[in-house]
């Protein structure tokens, strides 16, 4: 199964309101990230074991550990959670940034170092979230 695919199928398995929220932030990063690098993390380990949320990620840069350490993941992340949505926005070097410039403005949400979190999208300005998100990509993506 493609990973289109195997996003449709994530959407459709949400309740209907939070599979319609989670369809608008998927259908606005598509556009934001036409050419970007589209992931599914069905939230498994590799012995099939569910240690974390679905998610659907959006665009490519490498993390760097501290350890010296990198990994390709997504700028961008979506997912589903028990009480809402989670918006990831990744590879900030500062975990103040997020909350510093966004917690204020966004509305009924929880702003932390990489996640906003929110219950439904009526719940936040979406524009604010919008800026997060194009702020984060501002972060993670560099030319060459």
């Amino acid at each position: 199964m493609d990973i289109q695919e195997q996003i449709k199928r994530y959407i459709d398995s949400l309740n209907k309101l939070k599979g319609a929220d989670i369809l608008q932030l998927h259908q606005y990063m598509l556009k934001r990230l036409p050419n970007g690098k589209l992931w599914f993390l069905d939230g498994k380990d590799e012995k099939g074991k569910v240690v974390a949320n679905p998610s659907i990620g959006y665009g490519q840069f490498t993390l760097r550990y501290k350890n010296g350490s990198t990994k390709t993941f997504y700028q961008i992340g979506i997912s589903s959670n028990l009480t809402g949505i989670s918006v990831y926005i990744m590879g900030l070097s500062d975990k103040k940034q997020l909350p510093d410039l966004f917690k204020e403005t966004i509305g009924k949400a929880t702003v932390t170092g990489y996640c906003i979190k929110f219950k439904t999208l009526k719940d936040i300005h979406l524009n604010v979230l919008k800026e997060a998100i194009t702020y984060g990509l501002k972060q993670t993506t560099f030319s060459s």
